[in-house]
């Protein structure tokens, strides 16, 4: 892709009302474009990075057996009431009236919609469980939306909801949504530490939020550092497998500030160890048992004739939140680069050609490098304007693809300026170069 044919109206500078480093760098590439107070279109530069981020939750979904539906955005009224929230969810529900009267609404999430979804087509306690999950967009009439993306009123998310016939195999559920957030966040590069959290407008009594760290966090948390060295890379999905995997998590502290004991914190944990600091909230799983299928009437025949209410939970990631998190993760401020992991990347390299105006060899050559790149699979885009190196370098870490190939006086023969993002250079055959970012995608 050549950059004067592309989308990325970069400005030269931070803009003044952007606070954190997420909405500034969103705003100063070109990634996205506020339409109004907390809502934005999305452009092709962070449209790009939030659908590879989506494709990534949506492959850890179907790992773990989970089906893709589609809801819509717009919801009936009365399913909220049946399950008693359309009155006690809040401002933040944006009601609507159509023009038959009808009470709609904007979602702000679906427990009621697939509630009603599964209750009118499984009856057998042989049908379960059902994992089921959709990405969407949802709104959130947010008092004061502010840090762009971060806390916008309308988001992209992945909401997936467990249906199981009995605690026991709702747990098994719970866990494997637990385990798919571990693996999601891993390819993203980041790591995110699962805290015990209040379970809020969603109800229940068993939750956790999944955290990164970062000074621009809205949520204050309080751990034992030793939970950064744990994996979960060995984990099966068998039932003994995954439940030992979440009792390593929880045998060290670690809350949200609504669940937090400073006695308790203190007592369990040592001085050494205690970490309290911020974080971004990334992904809310959450088991409430039949607190939406029982007033819904969502039951189960079961063997010798009884019926039950079905066990339910839901998991939650922030797609569009997660483009801001991880800039909030890896962008040098300092020096204005942008660090963006390879999974996720706009574009996997940069090719930065030294353009005279009465000389095109070094454009032509990033063409040619370029052709063998495709070849590859490996998405490139070429800086053809006429600017200045050092505009050009300053753009192109703005950007942040992960790897770059500067293509001037010491590019002779077969060997080529190669670097990866931030790093020193490396003179390197394109063959070579090619072979490392090959290795590192199918790492991924």
């Amino acid at each position: 892709m050549l950059l004067s044919n592309s989308f990325i109206p970069i400005l030269k500078n931070n803009p003044s009302e952007a606070k954190i480093k997420s909405h500034q760098l969103m705003l100063r590439v070109g990634m996205i474009k506020q339409a109004s107070a907390g809502i934005y279109s999305w452009l092709p530069l962070g449209f790009k990075v939030m659908k590879k981020i989506e494709d990534i939750v949506r492959q850890e979904q179907n790992k773990i057996g989970a089906q893709e539906i589609l809801m819509p955005t717009i919801q009936s009224s009365e399913i909220w009431k049946e399950s008693g929230r359309y009155d006690d969810y809040g401002e933040e529900m944006l009601r609507i009236t159509d023009r038959q009267n009808r009470e709609m609404l904007y979602g702000p999430t679906n427990e009621e919609q697939v509630t009603e979804i599964f209750r009118s087509s499984i009856k057998s306690y042989k049908s379960l469980p059902q994992l089921l999950y959709h990405i969407q967009w949802k709104f959130r009439d947010e008092i004061r939306p502010r840090f762009g993306i971060m806390r916008g009123r309308e988001f992209y998310m992945k909401d997936a909801y467990s249906f199981d016939v009995s605690d026991e195999e709702a747990f098994y559920s719970y866990n494997k949504f637990f385990l798919s957030y571990l693996r999601t966040f891993k390819k993203l590069s980041l790591t995110a530490i699962p805290m015990a959290a209040d379970t809020g407008p969603i109800g229940g009594n068993l939750s956790h939020e999944f955290i990164i760290l970062a000074d621009t966090g809205e949520s204050k948390i309080f751990t034992d550092k030793r939970i950064f060295e744990l994996d979960s890379d060995d984990t099966q999905l068998e039932k003994g497998s995954l439940e030992s995997m979440r009792k390593k998590y929880e045998q060290f502290y670690a809350v949200t500030d609504e669940k937090f004991n400073k006695e308790e914190f203190e007592k369990i944990v040592s001085k050494e160890n205690q970490l309290i600091t911020k974080g971004i909230e990334v992904g809310h799983i959450f088991y409430f048992g039949d607190k939406y299928s029982k007033p819904m009437g969502a039951s189960v025949d079961l063997p010798g004739g009884k019926k039950d209410f079905v066990k339910m939970g839901s998991y939650g990631i922030g797609v569009s939140r997660l483009v801001g998190a991880i800039i909030e993760a890896k962008y040098d401020d300092k020096n204005e680069i942008m660090k963006w992991p390879l999974s996720v990347a706009p574009y996997d390299i940069a090719l930065i050609p030294m353009i005279n105006k009465n000389d095109a060899s070094a454009l032509d050559k990033a063409n040619n490098i370029n052709k063998e790149l495709l070849k590859n699979n490996i998405d490139a885009i070429i800086d053809d304007t006429d600017e200045n190196f050092s505009s050009k370098i300053k753009k192109m870490n703005l950007i942040g693809a992960p790897h770059q190939i500067i293509i001037g006086k010491k590019s002779e023969g077969d060997l080529l300026e190669f670097k990866v993002t931030g790093e020193e250079t490396q003179n390197l055959p394109l063959s070579k170069i090619i072979e490392i970012i090959t290795k590192q995608k199918n790492s991924i």
